[in-house]
């Protein structure tokens, strides 16, 4: 049974909507949860698919189905969770902050109130409920150990922790939301705290249509739950469906450019020419290696032994593009849960792209899946296949050196056809693959912006009682895996909505 009125409408229950959730039901507001996907419950409900709550691997129950579609001549899948927890359900578990500059670009745009300074509490709030614990170089299992050990060959020291906001340079172990095994959730982290709380209702299986307007405010959302449709009145609605489906909300709702309305014969309530634009993530390489008889013997005893997750360490370096701070990042990766098909593993990731893409609608239906068209690698300069290639030139560097030369084995992806720089660009261009971190579709700006879509608030241009809560919201991706700065955008609105309603 859906409530028909709540103070407080979250559509999503993912990254930053749960976060919003619970801040705002701890505050003592009326707050109602509607989230397309199943509830399964607070932690340790056996309801809980196993690969989501397993944190040694990726998860991939209760996908959204997303993917490029027809934009190549082959399919890149944009996996994203439709279920309580969101995104978080699926994510690496890696807790990475990005640099300084990110968020200090974001203020000296004009949004007050988004500086480093600003947000760095946010940051350790963020990190002290997703319960994220630093692994010690002790505990990386053999592949991960020798990687960390030979980075400073390439420029990468060995440093304790990746989250300095002002370091540039540097391998680390990374800092990760995994308790006892367990993948901790937004969910988990955040809703469980408050679920007995009676101003705080969830609601699964509530795929939101479209907002309602009505003389230039939200009053409302119209919902599909269970074979009806119904509406449900908000005071204030926020948007936490992350980039590909916040967009999506408000493109059903008249909101967006008239040019991808009219098609469809939406009627326009509020041009907003950026709605759904800018989409970025990062571009990424996943280089393997044929592993050696010592690499696997060392990676067998390690998960005989219990606990050897696909991810543990990572490095991040400047290419030569980035003078200011650093714009790749390495990743270690050894599938624990494929061991029959062993994959000796070292992604990397051009984490400041220039190429922007777009989320655009094909239907009315809710339930139809989204134009996503992230045009990988498309910047007119051709930076961003430059330096991803750099990044595999650096994996190449160090994995050459003596203390890995032994124990990596010869490259078989992308393999020695593509030593050659041209050849290696022109395989990158062919293969485009993403870092599952997309933001940017519902862009913060200012009211001179034609672009932007919210306001230093959080609130979307032009429409009372509309806020978004989620990457989308994110004008410029920052240097680093997007979980916690999700996490942030979700602390962020839910501060702001407090000190409001104060």
């Amino acid at each position: 049974m859906i409530p028909s009125e709540a103070e407080y409408v979250i559509v999503g229950g993912g990254t930053g909507g749960n976060v919003v959730a619970a801040r705002l039901a701890e505050a003592g507001k009326d707050v109602l949860v509607l989230e397309a996907g199943p509830d399964f419950g607070p932690q340790g409900d056996p309801a809980w698919p196993s690969d989501i709550v397993d944190a040694t691997r990726l998860g991939t129950s209760y996908d959204w189905g997303y993917d490029s579609g027809s934009t190549y001549p082959w399919t890149v899948g944009f996996e994203r969770a439709r279920a309580i927890g969101g995104s978080s359900d699926f994510n690496g578990c890696t807790q990475t902050w990005g640099h300084r500059r990110d968020y200090d670009s974001w203020a000296e745009s004009g949004l007050t109130g988004w500086g480093t300074e600003d947000l760095l509490p946010l940051f350790q709030a963020g990190t002290e409920r997703m319960r994220v614990k630093l692994y010690t170089a002790d505990e990386l299992t053999p592949w991960q150990h020798a990687w960390y050990d030979a980075a400073p060959a390439v420029g990468m020291p060995r440093i304790a922790d990746l989250n300095d906001m002002d370091e540039a340079a540097g391998f680390a172990p990374e800092a990760v939301n995994i308790q006892d095994g367990v993948r901790v959730n937004t969910a988990f982290a955040y809703l469980d705290a408050a679920r007995h709380l009676p101003n705080l209702t969830i609601v699964g299986d509530a795929l939101v249509d479209r907002v309602i307007i009505e003389n230039g405010r939200a009053t409302g959302v119209v919902v599909h739950h269970r074979g009806e449709v119904v509406t449900v009145r908000g005071g204030t609605i926020v948007l936490a469906g992350g980039a590909y489906n916040s967009p999506t909300v408000l493109l059903r709702s008249g909101i967006g450019s008239f040019a991808h309305l009219a098609p469809l014969e939406i009627p326009l309530v509020h041009h907003l020419p950026g709605v759904g634009e800018n989409l970025h993530d990062q571009p990424f390489l996943l280089m393997s290696w044929a592993g050696s008889e010592n690499m696997t013997a060392d990676m067998t005893a390690a998960r005989a032994a219990g606990w050897a997750p696909d991810e543990q360490a990572m490095g991040k370096r400047a290419s030569s593009f980035d003078t200011e701070a650093f714009d790749l990042h390495f990743l270690p990766y050894s599938p624990t849960h494929a061991a029959e098909r062993k994959r000796w593993s070292v992604g990397t990731s051009a984490l400041q792209p220039r190429s922007r893409g777009f989320v655009r609608l094909k239907s009315t239906d809710p339930e139809a899946k989204p134009w996503i068209d992230h045009r990988f690698l498309a910047d007119p300069e051709g930076i961003d296949v430059r330096v991803l290639a750099e990044g595999a030139e650096i994996l190449r560097e160090l994995a050459a050196t003596p203390e890995l030369a032994s124990l990596v084995g010869a490259e078989i992806h992308p393999g020695p056809d593509t030593l050659v720089p041209e050849a290696l660009r022109a395989h990158l261009y062919r293969n485009p693959d993403n870092y599952w971190h997309p933001v940017g579709t519902c862009r913060l700006g200012t009211a001179d912006d034609p672009m932007a879509v919210v306001d230093a608030r959080a609130q979307v241009h032009g429409i009372e009682g509309l806020r978004i809560a989620d990457a989308s919201i994110m004008p410029q991706i920052p240097r680093a895996t997007t979980a916690m700065p999700s996490v942030v955008m979700g602390e962020k609105v839910a501060q702001m909505l407090c000190e409001e309603s104060a």
